[in-house]
């Protein structure tokens, strides 16, 4: 195993802890919950706090996005595992300002038992809390509605803070996040699998100069495998299934994530957004915003996703917005 751990079953206790020391201006562990981190820098102002969680082992995601005006707290569970019902409801409590909240995560069933679990204790406490699960990955399902949520947390995420950053009420702010869902898709390939901690051992099986369209960040099967092929035609691939997906046409505007998925080095990463936007040049269709790098992972895994956001007013305002962590400043 190459990974630098000490006990594979305190990797997470052990990342929390560090994390929280190297950001101690923007983030705190919750007085409690060693599972639930804080925003350090949330508005003293009555707005609707944001919540984001899922399983380690995607970081940055989630707990690199909170402080200013992005999450007020982060929920984190064990690898690839849902956080508890307690630790989801113990972020309500730490963080709820009188105007409710908002719970965002990919929509996978674990986090949507527990997530929706901790929606009832609040309710039982009198906080309202309403949910957005992300579902971007456009293989994962025909529907819309029921695929998983991957890199494109980030952008769903942003918009949602954004709007509660603005004073918008719980309604608004979750109509913002369904829109930027509603709009937002995304595609990965996977290279390599990624080293489990506590086993040392690769979840799943891939032989070297292999590569897999469409895997998700937990090794969920994708599209096909086949011998790995050069960026240009990856990228060409992964684009057609997105394009294929969103209607766009020329003159129209994204955002556009290129995301590593922990493994492939960042020169790789530029190789792969160098070409999409060449085919988004080509098909006429204009680039807001460009982001290229490591914003939500699956550990060491070699691999990458492409995000693509369809732009309007109302969006590019949101995600234009200024806010201010470790990992996602404007």
């Amino acid at each position: 195993m190459k990974r630098l751990v000490n006990d594979g079953f305190d990797v997470v206790e052990e990342m929390l802890e560090g994390y929280c020391k190297a950001n101690k201006n923007y983030a705190e562990l919750h007085e409690t919950d060693g599972r639930v981190v804080v925003s350090k820098k949330m508005s003293e102002e009555s707005k609707v706090r944001v919540i984001i969680g899922g399983g380690s082992g995607h970081e940055p995601l989630f707990l690199g996005y909170v402080g200013k005006d992005f999450a007020d707290a982060a929920v984190i569970g064990n690898i690839n595992t849902s956080p508890s019902p307690e630790h989801c409801y113990n972020a309500v409590k730490a963080v709820d300002a009188g105007k409710g909240c908002l719970f965002m995560y990919g929509n996978y069933s674990g986090d949507v038992m527990n997530f929706d679990m901790a929606v009832e204790m609040a309710e039982d406490d009198g906080i309202r809390v309403e949910t957005v699960r992300v579902t971007d990955d456009v293989y994962s399902s025909k529907s819309h509605l029921e695929r998983r949520g991957v890199a494109g947390d980030v952008f769903v995420f942003k918009a949602a803070a954004a709007a509660a950053a603005k004073g918008l009420d719980l309604d608004e702010v979750k109509r913002a996040a369904e829109k930027a869902n509603d709009n937002t898709r995304s595609m990965g390939v996977a290279l390599s699998s990624c080293t489990h901690p506590a086993t040392g051992q690769h979840i799943f099986q891939m032989d070297a100069g292999e590569m897999e369209v469409g895997m998700g960040i937990h090794g969920e099967p994708g599209v096909r495998r086949s011998k790995l092929k050069p960026a240009d035609e990856v990228v060409d691939e992964i684009l057609g299934y997105i394009l294929e997906d969103i209607e766009l046409k020329a003159e129209e505007e994204v955002s556009v994530l290129v995301n590593g998925l922990g493994g492939l080095p960042v020169m790789d990463q530029y190789i792969c957004y160098r070409r999409v936007a060449e085919v988004l040049e080509e098909k006429g269709i204009k680039i807001h915003q460009s982001l290229v790098g490591n914003y939500a992972t699956s550990m060491d895994m070699v691999g990458m996703s492409i995000t693509l956001i369809k732009l309007d007013n109302e969006l590019k305002e949101l995600l234009d917005a200024p806010c201010d962590t470790p990992y996602f400043k404007i």
